[in-house]
């Protein structure tokens, strides 16, 4: 019998792992009791399991602003950011990766259609307003959390702020390390091909490499020299330390609600830029063409992109519209 209450309790614990941490630390002593309780009587129900792990998803989608459950005005608004944060990212790894294609048939050529210069002109102009995003909404950030540790009251800020700055360090030194390969070096000059500076070009370029359609074919990926394929490989590790850092300090920062509102109008700004940055790149889907020496050639890769930046930006406008129309209203009042 003690065997047997022994093996519930253990089942239990593993599927409230379904369940975010902050939903387990609340109910989880309770809720664990009650199922392992279920779980003596009745050993085998898939139904349980299933509806365990759907209940532990929708807590999980609840606790990022993505149902309509509603939470505490303060982490709406931070749950909303923090998911708009992780749809950015996604939505800037592939539209960069896109982007830096552009570039690199920019440096050569002058395009064929007005669908490709088109494309190029509009998403480096996007480009531009996301790093102007970026930099004002971290700098505020920062500020706190320099504030919090320099008055030794960061607890659970540190770890975040590390993990975010590694991964930023990671991606700058070996984005510039990398870039020394830029493909778009020694173009032939015509009359644009300074829109965007080399450096820039070279560096997303670089930092965005693993982002490719040799993943699927193994033979070609070997031609590579090993060094980049290991940057491929560490690169969006990189990534995901920066992201989940971030999220981690969005979510853990008690901040004053003027800039959480701040923080909500630069989140509305970004959720625009994206649906303009994602019809300038349908331009040169639709209307561009491979153009000269098959320079802006649209790959499968591209499209796939295209797909998953477009749905990125549904969970962003989602994110956002839970964080302003709720949190953000209720902070004002």
């Amino acid at each position: 019998m003690t065997r047997t209450c022994g093996d519930a309790r253990r089942r239990a614990a593993r599927l409230l792992r379904w369940y975010p941490k902050s939903w387990r630390a609340r109910y989880g002593e309770e809720f664990a009791e009650l199922l392992a309780s279920d779980l003596s009587e009745r050993p085998r129900s898939r139904g349980r399991s299933a509806n365990v792990a759907w209940s532990g998803v929708v807590a999980r989608l609840t606790s990022v602003g993505l149902t309509s459950h509603a939470l505490e005005p303060s982490d709406q608004v931070r749950a909303g950011l923090a998911s708009l944060g992780c749809a950015l990212a996604v939505f800037l790894v592939f539209g960069a990766a896109m982007w830096s294609q552009l570039t690199v048939g920019w440096q050569w050529a002058r395009p064929d259609t007005f669908g490709t210069r088109a494309a190029m002109v509009v998403m480096s102009g996007v480009m531009l307003v996301f790093v102007v995003l970026a930099v004002l909404a971290a700098i505020p950030v920062a500020g706190v959390v320099f504030g919090r540790m320099a008055r030794r009251r960061a607890h659970g800020l540190v770890r975040p702020s590390l993990l975010v700055l590694a991964g930023a360090a990671v991606l700058i030194i070996g984005g510039r390390h990398f870039g020394n390969g830029w493909p778009g070096t020694g173009g032939h000059p015509w009359a644009h091909q300074g829109l965007v500076p080399g450096g820039v070009a070279a560096f997303m370029w670089a930092s965005t490499l693993a982002i490719s359609s040799y993943w699927a074919h193994p033979a070609a990926l070997l031609i590579f020299p090993p060094a980049e394929v290991a940057w491929m490989v560490v690169s969006p590790l990189a990534m995901v330390c920066v992201v989940v850092g971030a999220t981690k300090v969005v979510r853990r920062l008690e901040v004053s609600p003027r800039l959480l509102r701040y923080e909500g109008r630069l989140g509305r700004v970004a959720s625009v830029a994206m649906g303009v940055f994602i019809v300038g790149s349908c331009g040169w889907i639709v209307d561009g063409g491979p153009g000269p020496r098959d320079l802006f050639h649209v790959g499968a890769i591209d499209i796939a992109g295209l797909a998953l930046m477009t749905a990125a930006s549904l969970v962003a406008l989602r994110s956002i519209h839970r964080a302003h129309g709720t949190g953000l209203s209720l902070l004002a009042d």
